[in-house]
């Protein structure tokens, strides 16, 4: 059975008139909700919940991502092809970075603009809702086979995004929050590679100048104790043991966070 995932700051009401076109081209789909709950045009959050998770999907699914602050502008509309031959998966999206870290995650991309009139909404492209009138068909077709050369012209000058803009500056490793996700955990862009580079579990850190233990999960602290850890997505998190670090830190997305190495 073809997959479809759904990414989106829509909130409520509209990610059903999606649904609802999808399945009117493509009824024999699924369709998994990653998330709808993104800040309004929080695109390098979008980009995360992508990042995070697509790596688990099978190969084949179409995963369309909506966090659009440049619907009805010049911006373009894209399809994108990643992963080897038998292994891709498929991206539609807005041109404004939200695709690209998930789709790198599969080595080769191809990168196409959807100008295929045929491919979208028949009754017409609205200029504030090309989630329903452009992704949402474009991805139901590719879900049905339809190639992806199809949409348009390949490009190579899309809008780039990535999660590798933290530096080292002495004993301090210097990044930003990318996502604080429902428990208030804070997810910087610090990978884990880096990390284990300069400590090791057990030892102390200090974040924005806190000093909190680096352990390996939650429960090596007591209840309402800082922590940091590498979390499930490779990156390291600030976390509070049944606690919210986003509070208590006050740290929220695109805020600067320095990690000292004690």
């Amino acid at each position: 059975m073809p997959l479809i995932s759904l990414t989106t700051d829509f909130g409520d009401l509209y990610p059903a008139a999606m649904k609802a076109v999808i399945l009117g081209i493509n009824p024999m789909v699924q369709i998994i909700d990653i998330t709808h709950s993104i800040r309004q045009a929080g695109i390098r959050e979008g980009a995360f919940a992508l990042y995070s998770l697509v790596r688990y999907f099978p190969q084949g699914t179409v995963h369309i991502g909506v966090i659009d602050p440049g619907v009805g502008t010049s911006r373009r509309a894209l399809a994108i092809k990643a992963g080897r031959a038998g292994e891709e998966q498929f991206f539609i999206g807005p041109d404004n970075g939200l695709l690209i870290p998930a789709a790198r995650c599969f080595g080769e991309m191809e990168v196409y603009e959807i100008t295929n009139s045929e491919l979208m909404l028949k009754s017409g492209i609205s200029a504030t809702f090309h989630g329903r009138d452009i992704f949402a068909p474009a991805g139901a077709h590719l879900s049905k086979g339809t190639p992806i050369e199809a949409v348009g012209p390949e490009i190579s000058d899309f809008v780039n995004l990535d999660f590798e803009n933290f530096g080292i500056d002495g004993p301090f490793l210097v990044g930003e929050v990318i996502f604080a996700d429902n428990f208030g955990n804070i997810i910087t862009n610090i990978p884990e590679e880096v990390v284990l580079k300069f400590s090791t579990f057990g030892s102390q850190i200090e974040v924005n100048g806190r000093r909190i233990s680096f352990v390996q999960t939650y429960g090596f602290v007591r209840p309402e104790e800082s922590l940091a850890l590498i979390g499930s997505h490779g990156f390291l998190e600030i976390a509070v043991n049944k606690g919210n670090a986003s509070r208590q830190f006050g740290l929220k997305n695109g805020d600067e966070v320095a990690i000292k190495i004690m």
